[in-house]
């Protein structure tokens, strides 16, 4: 039998603005104002600094498991730039700077990594969901979130963020399908920063692109240097001015890189080598945006001086509201107790281990 070609898109698009030199493509700079322009950069170099502080508070003891955001800054904030306050953020567990964008706290940031609920309490003038730690159980989420802001007639949107290691799971299957077939108003931003954990992009997928996967969803899917904000910035707004429009979604394939570990629990070093890592230092979005914003005379030395001052000052001070915070709030073994209704004697060995553990630290801490 004859064999007919069905017509279906076969390409899609990388974009990229601003390279890792800080050279521009004129033609395509987007239209930002000055005052979004000088948020992105403070809220990015607000988001390094928190992350290398959070980083040492781990290594002291201080705080628990943490995963940092180091080299992705650009990926979510381009993105999340574009929301309005009636919008839906919902982040999986390396947007910080995305959250905080959308006005988390940084010291509800550290109450969380300390292992208390109240951490992840989101006030009520916020559309944020909580992080989600399961890998890709959020995608589903902003899915409801979009359709019922179709449902109700409004032109929000809902964001949803995941890594490369999510497009392998189920829900991103379920989410996408649903999105495309109800046209939801949904923006899924997929962070490739090329390690699900210890496993490469290239044992994840046989596809030359993640957002190539779009297509079979029918919605359309765009890949952008994920480490130039401009180029971000700008998918994200055709996306949004799209889902706005009742068209739909899209996926944007941020493509990035971890700068450093997964979590706290992780050595990248026994899975990736430090040619890889220092081939991706030199492409630091922090590094071309400055140069950028230097060229447009938006900054100088002494401001950046001035916003590194200021932002360690800011975190400082989230530092020490959220560690008073902390000493009225309930004992973090009570996690224990709310399991089960009646406690299995693994589970209570545990509790006694992370008792003795929380003790050892205490005694650290008094002494030193």
């Amino acid at each position: 039998m004859p064999r007919n070609a069905i017509d279906i898109p076969e390409k899609i698009e990388h974009l990229s603005i601003l390279n890792e030199k800080g050279e521009l493509d004129t033609s395509l700079e987007p239209d930002i104002p000055e005052e979004c322009l000088l948020k992105l950069y403070r809220t990015i170099i607000l988001g390094r600094k928190f992350d290398e502080r959070m980083l040492n508070l781990q290594r002291q003891g201080r705080i628990g498991t943490f995963a940092p955001i180091s080299g992705q800054e650009a990926a979510q904030l381009g993105a999340v730039a574009l929301l309005r306050p009636s919008d839906w953020l919902v982040p999986a567990f390396r947007e910080t700077a995305a959250e905080v964008w959308r006005g988390r706290s940084l010291e509800s940031v550290i109450i969380y990594f300390n292992g208390y609920d109240e951490g992840a309490e989101i006030p009520q003038n916020l559309n944020n969901l909580p992080i989600s730690v399961p890998v890709g159980s959020q995608i589903p989420h902003a899915v409801g979130l979009g359709w019922a802001a179709k449902y109700r007639q409004t032109d929000d949107v809902a964001m949803s963020f995941f890594g490369d290691g999510a497009t392998s799971e189920g829900d991103f299957h379920e989410g996408l399908n649903f999105a495309a077939v109800f046209q939801a108003p949904v923006i899924f931003v997929c962070q490739n920063n090329h390690w699900a954990i210890s496993i490469p992009i290239a044992k994840q997928t046989r596809s030359k692109t993640l957002a190539q996967k779009a297509l079979a969803y029918g919605m359309p899917g765009i890949q952008v240097d994920g480490n130039d904000v401009l180029a971000v910035y700008a998918a994200a707004k055709e996306a949004v001015d799209r889902a706005r429009a009742g068209q739909g979604p899209t996926l944007i394939e941020c493509v990035t890189y971890r700068m450093t570990v997964h979590t706290t629990a992780d050595d990248p070093k026994r899975y990736r080598s430090e040619e890889e890592v220092d081939m991706w230092r030199k492409r630091d979005p922090i590094v071309r945006y400055q140069r950028y914003l230097l060229d447009k005379g938006l900054l100088s030395e002494n401001k950046i001086a001035d916003v590194e001052s200021e932002v360690l000052e800011e975190i400082q001070a989230a530092i020490d509201r959220a560690e008073e915070q902390m000493k009225a709030l309930g004992d973090p073994g009570d996690m224990f107790e709310h399991a089960f209704a009646r406690m299995p004697a693994y589970l209570k060995e545990q509790k006694e281990a992370f008792a003795d553990e929380m003790a050892e630290m205490t005694r650290e801490n008094d002494s030193g």
